[in-house]
């Protein structure tokens, strides 16, 4: 079936949305302040939303990430007047399976915010409840999000059993409460043992207010930290060159693969040279892990990697960009047939457990010394600044996919870990190479899946078809 142009426009619209939601966090990037990816961000969501809603819900099937899917939900929910039923009965679905999936801090938040913005209609009082319902131990929740569980209830009318309602709104009107938590936080009030029984941020606070040493309070309390938390207050010591009692070898074992190197990239040059063992071991692990039956089932793979002094990313966003990419790395490693994966940093450094972000960025020459490996896949992980020389990397991919290799024997794909605000998507390296965003190497699959769509060969039919399959997937996965 013939496209229109309408439809190849509505196809560009959606990949350039998808590309956002995978990769921008509204927060500060190297080359864009935060107001910058804020309002562009913003922009972008209200288009989609007016312009193509239906695709628009539909994006909370993929691989976006947490803020935009709650940016999603948010725009879904305010703006539902003229929506026909059936429509809000495949949104509410979505919607809820969405939730499901996202921290439960990011759903109070959003909970707060739509009740700040005096969104209460039916429906959303319904998912908000059916949400709340369904949380496994809501007594855990009403311990450690307390205030925002209490606005919550307040919002949707959520009926709760009594001592649920006593424990948020009348927690000192009991001498004592049957829910073991409940009780070990009303001890923790007058009696420093409970502390270490309740979970570490609500534990923090009390050490606090009864003025716990905090070497005496990290000792005690480490057996009830999660090992993400261990991770954070690890990388938080180093930051501010402190000396923490949380044990120093963090469990690496089952952490996933980008925070995993995130974690890596956090140590001093002399920890990860002096670990090396211990760092490299645990991301194969967790690279084939990532891989599953996958794995060895990818040829030959080559990958041009960035690690130039942009892939530092921001302040708040500190080396994620070659987070990725190192993760990347390891990932392709495991999905490569043995022995058949080449990565190439921009670099030239051969080391991948020493990388840092330095220097200029000729992702020109590194796709040239790619191609001279004959590959069956090559992977460009990069924010797409090819600056060593100026756009030398467009003029290879474009000689190479006009003249060269017209027939396409090499699949190369362009992953960006970086949105760029000023075009509403990710930065492209060239008009022949298809360009997906990505936030997490563990979506690295199915982004390179995705990607076709943007070569231009591949109409809204098909991304609607694919969108749909992804739609089905995502509702009848098991909970």
């Amino acid at each position: 079936m013939t496209e229109t142009f309408a439809d190849l426009i509505a196809c560009e619209d959606v990949l350039m949305f998808v590309n956002a939601a995978i990769t921008s966090t509204g927060q500060r990037e190297f080359h864009h302040y935060y107001g910058d990816q804020r309002l562009s961000l913003e922009f972008l969501h209200e288009y989609m939303r007016e312009n193509y809603r239906e695709l628009y819900a539909a994006a909370l099937a993929l691989n976006i990430n947490d803020h935009n899917a709650a940016m999603i939900i948010s725009g879904l929910l305010r703006h539902a007047a003229d929506v026909p039923l059936h429509r809000r009965r495949a949104e509410g679905a979505l919607i809820a399976r969405r939730l499901e999936l996202l921290p439960q801090h990011r759903v109070y938040r959003l909970f707060r915010d739509l009740r700040r913005a005096k969104v209460n209609n039916r429906r959303t009082r319904a998912i908000m409840r059916q949400w709340h319902a369904a949380r496994r131990d809501q007594a855990f929740d009403a311990v450690k999000y307390r205030s925002a569980v209490k606005a919550a209830v307040r919002h949707a009318h959520i009926p709760l059993d009594d001592e649920l309602g006593d424990f948020l709104f009348r927690p000192m009107s009991r001498k004592d409460f049957e829910t073991p938590i409940f009780e070990t936080w009303r001890r923790a009030h007058y009696e420093h043992a409970s502390i270490y029984e309740l979970p570490y941020t609500v534990a923090e606070g009390f050490a606090a207010k009864h003025g716990v040493p905090r070497e005496v309070f990290l000792e005690r309390i480490e057996p009830r930290m999660t090992r993400l938390e261990r991770l954070r207050l690890q990388e938080s010591a180093r930051v501010m060159k402190k000396v923490t009692s949380v044990n120093e070898r963090a469990d690496l074992a089952g952490a996933g693969l980008t925070r995993l190197a995130s974690y890596v990239l956090g140590l001093s040059l002399d920890d990860r040279a002096a670990r090396r063992a211990e760092l490299t071991g645990a991301l194969r692990t967790a690279a084939l892990r990532l891989a599953g039956a996958s794995a060895g089932r990818w040829g030959k793979v080559t990958a041009v990697l960035d690690d130039s002094h942009s892939s530092y990313g921001s302040g708040q966003k500190r080396r994620r960009p070659l987070a990725v990419a190192l993760a990347s790395s390891y990932l392709l490693e495991a999905l490569a047939a043995p022995g058949g994966y080449t990565p190439l940093w921009v670099s030239g450094r051969a080391d991948e457990l020493l990388l840092y972000p330095y220097g200029p960025t000729p992702l020109g020459e590194r796709v040239l010394d790619a191609l001279d490996t004959a590959p069956d896949r090559l992977i460009i992980i990069s924010d797409g600044w090819d600056n060593a020389p100026r756009g030398l990397a467009a003029d290879v991919l474009r000689l190479w996919r006009t003249r060269l290799d017209p027939g396409r024997t090499v699949a190369i794909t362009h992953l960006n870990p970086v949105y760029d605000a000023d075009d509403f998507d990710v930065r492209r390296l060239a008009p022949t190479v298809p360009t997906a965003g990505i936030r997490d190497a563990e979506d690295l699959t199915a982004l390179v899946e995705l990607a076709r769509f943007a070569e231009g060969r591949v109409g809204l039919s098909e991304l609607r078809a694919h969108l749909d399959e992804q739609t089905a997937r995502f509702l009848e996965a098991p909970r």
